[in-house]
């Protein structure tokens, strides 16, 4: 019995000491699980991860800042995957996930707290080949077709920068490429880097010179968890400074991708 009890007590204080050493575990994720929301997509981005062929299992810039948190929290880590990053949004309200990535803009900062940034995006688009499109503006010039994805920073850019077309949208990214691999789109909207996956895939495309938006991929909480806030803040932070962020960008294929200051 003296055993027994000694094993106990013994137990007992190194599970004290694991939430000692992980305060912030009960803050984020307070389910026991760090529950992280992704955008998961056909080509990979800093907010894009993709499906490994292999497995089916999402892989990823997001991926890996992801197992680095929960890894740092010494909890286990559900990844929630979405089709799109206004989904990904959306699913902060509903309590669908403890953590997310994604980009910022002034829609989505009324619906979750953003921590710093990772990686500064810019959009713009891609066109097919033989497009007499060459310029930003003649993105905007008649019977111009534009598509992007629906409920995203992106598209609400696009839209906001065109004075005579609408931007017609899609629930997925590989719907968004699809529309204008088939000709029903002429001009696609998307981040610079997702772009460039997308061109390797449609012969002749090509990506038009500057951009209609600038902005952060960041981390984000639920609105409201401000001990949670802090948390992501400090370890995002830390993480571009000890090299965490730069090997995620590496691996997925980002090495002249540069980190968010």
């Amino acid at each position: 019995m003296r055993v027994v009890d000694g094993c106990v007590a013994g137990l007992f204080a190194f599970l004290l000491a694991g939430c000692a050493a992980n305060p912030a575990a009960t803050e984020v994720a307070p389910g026991g699980t760090l529950r992280v929301g992704i955008g998961v997509g056909p080509v990979p981005s800093a907010f894009w991860a993709t499906r490994d062929p292999a497995s089916g299992e999402p892989r990823g810039v997001t991926v890996d800042l992801a197992k680095a948190m929960a890894k740092d929290l010494g909890v286990p880590l559900r990844l929630v995957a979405y089709a799109n990053s206004g989904e990904v949004t959306n699913g902060g309200p509903k309590g669908e996930w403890d953590v997310a990535f994604m980009p910022v803009d002034e829609v989505r900062a009324r619906i979750v707290d953003f921590g710093p940034a990772y990686y500064l995006t810019e959009s713009t688009y891609l066109v097919a080949a033989g497009s007499p499109i060459r310029t930003l503006a003649d993105v905007d010039g008649p019977g111009v077709r534009v598509a992007g994805v629906e409920g995203t920073t992106t598209a609400r850019s696009a839209q906001r920068s065109l004075k005579n077309n609408t931007v017609k949208t899609y629930r997925t990214a590989d719907e968004l490429f699809e529309s204008i691999r088939s000709g029903n789109a002429d001009a696609i909207a998307l981040g610079r880097e997702s772009l460039a996956g997308m061109r390797a895939k449609l012969p002749g495309s090509r990506i038009l010179d500057g951009h209609f938006q600038a902005t952060g991929t960041a981390v984000a909480v639920p609105k409201g968890r401000s001990a949670a806030l802090a948390y992501a803040r400090s370890f995002l932070e830390k993480a571009k400074k000890d090299g965490t962020v730069r090997r995620a960008l590496d691996a997925a294929g980002m090495k002249d991708a540069p980190i968010a200051p």
